[in-house]
């Protein structure tokens, strides 16, 4: 059967494959798009689980807010190499999940993966196990968060293996320049938790060991241990949580004082960070 180029075209405008990939899928299914179609999902299944035990620890993080910043999402994609972290096609298919992420506000990962890639009945999931096929490595959404707030600012570390979003409880254009310091605040810091209140209980206990341990290793007495580890659990709260670290733009300033001098009134709601590895 004559495959032209303009049948090739037309099939890889619709799987974002490659010429040859749909070239073969179309001969195979005899010039059938449909089949052809079908034909390289079960290439991609294929290969897709023959990489299931392999690790993927590349990829990109992506954040996007809506235009109104109400709404943000955060989420991982991941891949087996820096190599295709780096290529058109696969940062391509990053931000068009987050950007149908953003738009649906799905719950769950899972929820995620079975929305409409393309509008032509191909889900997130089908095009990611295309690619795989394609490029012959695991790929994968491994973490994915949404957050609503008066305010919600994504914020992408140059190279995308880092990101945040933060939400605010107040919104406006004044507001925009503010969520984003504090976005690339968390990006920065790492903190764990909005502010020491919000800090999981076992953590706080693991830490009070921990400083217990130092304190007896350095051959304090025995009944000064307790007092000595949450002296050193004041330092742990100024380290890692958010609204009690040193505002990254003027160390003088907690970024809890920089909020207060923002807007009366003005705090975090809620945040989420997401680094590779």
């Amino acid at each position: 059967m004559n495959i032209t180029a303009s049948d090739v075209n037309s099939l890889r405008q619709q799987t974002g494959l490659g010429m040859m990939d749909c070239k073969k899928a179309l001969v195979e299914a005899e010039g059938n798009f449909e089949k052809a179609i079908e034909i390289l999902r079960k290439k991609g299944q294929k290969v897709a689980a023959n990489r299931t035990d392999k690790e993927a620890k590349e990829g990109l993080v992506i954040a996007k807010s809506t235009a109104d910043g109400k709404r943000g999402v955060i989420l991982t994609l991941n891949c087996e190499t820096d190599f295709v972290a780096k290529t058109d096609g696969f940062i391509s298919i990053a931000h068009k999940i987050a950007e149908i992420a953003v738009e649906k506000a799905p719950k769950t990962t899972e929820e995620l993966k079975n929305l409409s890639f393309n509008g032509n009945g191909q889900t997130i999931l089908d095009r990611i196990t295309e690619e795989i096929g394609k490029i012959g490595e695991k790929i994968e959404i491994s973490a994915f968060y949404i957050l609503e707030a008066e305010k919600v600012f994504g914020y992408n570390h140059p190279g995308n293996k880092v990101a945040s979003i933060v939400g605010l409880n107040k919104g406006g254009e004044n507001i925009q320049e503010v969520a984003k310091d504090v976005a690339m605040q968390i990006a920065a810091m790492a903190p764990i938790a909005i502010d020491k209140n919000d800090v999981p209980k076992e953590i706080i206990e693991k830490e009070i060991e921990i400083g217990k341990e130092q304190a007896r290793t350095e051959g304090k007495p025995e009944q000064m241990l307790e007092k000595i580890a949450l002296g050193k659990l004041v330092r742990f709260y100024k380290d890692y949580t958010l609204l009690n670290q040193d505002f990254i733009k003027d160390n003088k300033k907690t970024v809890a004082q920089y909020l207060k001098e923002s807007e009366n009134g003005l705090t975090v709601t809620s945040f989420k960070r997401l680094a590779l590895g």
